[in-house]
Order: C-alpha cells, then sequence, then structure tokens
C-alpha cells in the first residue's frame, strides 16, 4: 500500500502546484467511483446493445439508445458515490436536499456526459464500441471531476455572523 501511495505522491508531484491539493486524494476517490462506473456502463452498454435493445435492427441507433441508457445508470451510481465518499466532507454540512443536490450534479456532468457521447460515436467508426467507449469515459472524466468539484460540490464559506 505504501508503494502504491509513494508512486501516486510522485505523479501528483508532476502537476503544477496549483492543482496538487486537489487531485490528491479527492481525486483518488473519484478515480475510484468512476472505475465502478465505468464498469456499470460497459455493463449497461453491452447488455443493452447485444440483448435489451436487440430489436432495433440498426446498430447506429440501437447504439444512440445503449449509450444513453449506459449513462444514465453510471451517472446514478456516480452520483451516489461521489457524495457518499468523495465529497463527503462538503455535504454533511451542506443542508440542500439530495434530489437538488443530483440535479446540480447532472448539470455540472452534462457537458462531460455530451463529450462521451459524441467521442464514443466518433470512435466507434474507427474502433470496437466498447473500446470506443472506455477511451471517451477517460476523457471526459477530467471534466467531470473540474466541474463538479468546482460547482456541484463545491466549499460552502461559512456565513459571517450579523
Amino acid at each position: 500500500m505504501s508503494r502504491l501511495r509513494s508512486i501516486a505522491e510522485r505523479l501528483v508531484s508532476l502537476l503544477p502546484p496549483r492543482f496538487q491539493p486537489m487531485v490528491r486524494w479527492r481525486f483518488i476517490k473519484f478515480g475510484l467511483v468512476g472505475a465502478s462506473g465505468t464498469v456499470i456502463n460497459i455493463a449497461v452498454l453491452y447488455a443493452a446493445q447485444e440483448y435489451l435493445l436487440r430489436g432495433i435492427a440498426d446498430f447506429h441507433v440501437r447504439l444512440n439508445y445503449s449509450i444513453a441508457l449506459a449513462i444514465t445508470v453510471a451517472t446514478i451510481s456516480n452520483f451516489y458515490w461521489n457524495r457518499r465518499l468523495t465529497w463527503r466532507d462538503r455535504t454533511r454540512n451542506t443542508p440542500q436536499p439530495a434530489l437538488r443536490l443530483f440535479l446540480k450534479y447532472v448539470m455540472a456532468a452534462a457537458l462531460s456526459i455530451v463529450i462521451q457521447s459524441l467521442l464514443t460515436k466518433w470512435l466507434a467508426l474507427h474502433l470496437h464500441y466498447l473500446l470506443a467507449n472506455v477511451i471517451a469515459i477517460v476523457l471526459a472524466s477530467v471534466v467531470n471531476f473540474i466541474a463538479n468539484d468546482r460547482l456541484t460540490f463545491r466549499r460552502h464559506r461559512p456565513k459571517p455572523p450579523l
């Protein structure tokens, strides 16, 4: 475990100093949640494309629906675990209802969802659709982290006493 930690610390030290605190443990937690979301995304994409939506003859139309379903299920799972693990320290003192926070999460993730969808569709022209999806997820996850860190789960400054 300490060897893994030292490797991670070396990688973090290569980043500009401004980004180092942000990515230390929070980004690792985000990555673990994202990895589980990736597994869910790929499993749902495969199940939808090969079984659930098999009745849709056109591959690309079926892929559109399969991608939408996969992203939806993975987004719900990622929200739950990011709220419970990644940004737990920021949600404990936030009086926002879960639904409102989820809507902010979805809005913050919307750009990364669009990026993932478009990249998957484009890359699927050149690669197997599952490999295309994995590449798109990796690239879109950076946008997703920054958006959620800065918007959805941002630090709330205590209000000064009146």
